[in-house]
């Protein structure tokens, strides 16, 4: 069923306001003392949990097209992405200047010593060329197909996601394990829409 004119057109500005409304939530509980006794780590570990959080429903939005038939998800797909990007460069912004005020040399060590700290960087530089080539103009100039080869990059910095938050929890597994199950099941999703693919594409050949 189509979607409303105007459901189509409070759609995408809905879509932001809901997605900025945890960094203003968390801002406002900084700015007000609302964060608990270390206010830093609380800052740091919440905009890493919101930027995981839209990661991964970035990647459902495509399966939850497939299987409702809906178009909106398509529509609002770019800028649950970019958010993703945004709560992650918060997440590492919070570290470098709240954490370590900037000591470089302290987060090359961090870097190079602790393995949840490599894979959060790596997981973030994987979803930087994802930002930069996220405009129209930028699908343009890449063409399709390499545009959709490099945005495969998204599941592997789901993969990383993950296992950064793994790597994080020293005790209580049960959330890190929710966003495992959540994003395995997406990926056999994708696996099993590949294979399908590839199967009728035989079947024609």
């Amino acid at each position: 069923m189509p979607m409303p004119s105007i459901a189509k057109r409070l759609l995408k500005p809905a879509v932001f306001t809901l997605c900025l409304a945890p960094a203003l939530w968390m801002g406002a509980l900084a700015f007000t003392g609302g964060l608990g006794a270390n206010p830093i780590e609380a800052l740091t570990r919440g905009m890493g949990d919101w930027a995981l959080r839209f990661l991964l429903v970035g990647l459902a939005l495509t399966p939850l097209k497939g299987i409702t038939g809906w178009g909106w998800p398509v529509r609002v797909r770019r800028m649950i992405g970019l958010f993703a990007f945004f709560y992650a460069a918060l997440h590492l912004s919070s570290y470098v200047v709240l954490d370590q005020f900037f000591d470089w040399s302290a987060i090359w060590k961090d870097i190079i010593k602790r393995p949840y700290i490599t894979v959060g960087m790596a997981t973030f530089i994987a979803l930087i060329p994802l930002a930069a080539t996220s405009t129209n103009a930028m699908v343009r100039r890449l063409g399709g197909r390499r545009w959709k080869m490099l945005h495969r990059l998204v599941y592997a910095a789901g993969i990383g996601g993950v296992f950064h938050f793994f790597m994080l929890v020293k005790a209580d597994l049960r959330e890190p394990m929710i966003y495992a199950v959540v994003l395995a099941a997406l990926l056999g999703w994708r696996i099993v829409t590949i294979v399908r693919k590839n199967a009728a594409t035989e079947r024609a050949i």
